[in-house]
This record gives structure tokens, C-alpha cells and sequence, in this order.
């Protein structure tokens, strides 16, 4: 897997100190209680990375997507 944009959608919201340990990544609040993390993954082992933090603090992942360019 070569570098690619994700967005990861998980349940709820991010309090400031868990913003700020994911930097590199746009965090955005959505109105339907969601949060978009939206950042560049350098390969698989990034993501799952990623994907590990959320687990590990017990947040729900609704979704990964791959961002391509309209």
C-alpha cells in the first residue's frame, strides 16, 4: 500500500488532549454525533496503528475511506 488520504469515522467526540496526540489528522465534529479524522496513512501498518489507538480506548469505528480526488 502506497500513501494514501483515509478518513476514519468514529462514534462521538474527541476531547482536546486526544485531538493533539492525533497530529497530522483534521479532526472535524459532525452534527450527528460523529467525528471525521481525515489525515495521509503511509502504508497499512499506519492504519492499523490508527485503528489501534481508537480500540484500545474503547471508541467505535463506523467507518475507513479511502479519499480520492473528485
Amino acid at each position: 500500500m502506497s500513501a494514501h488520504l483515509v478518513e476514519v469515522v468514529i462514534t462521538g467526540h474527541l476531547g482536546p488532549s486526544l485531538i493533539a496526540a492525533l497530529e497530522g489528522y483534521d479532526v472535524v465534529r459532525r452534527d450527528d454525533g460523529t467525528s471525521s479524522v481525515t489525515g495521509m496513512v503511509s502504508d497499512q501498518a499506519e492504519l492499523r496503528a490508527l485503528l489501534a489507538v481508537f480500540d484500545g480506548l474503547n471508541i467505535e469505528v463506523v467507518s475507513v475511506n479511502r479519499v480520492t480526488s473528485a
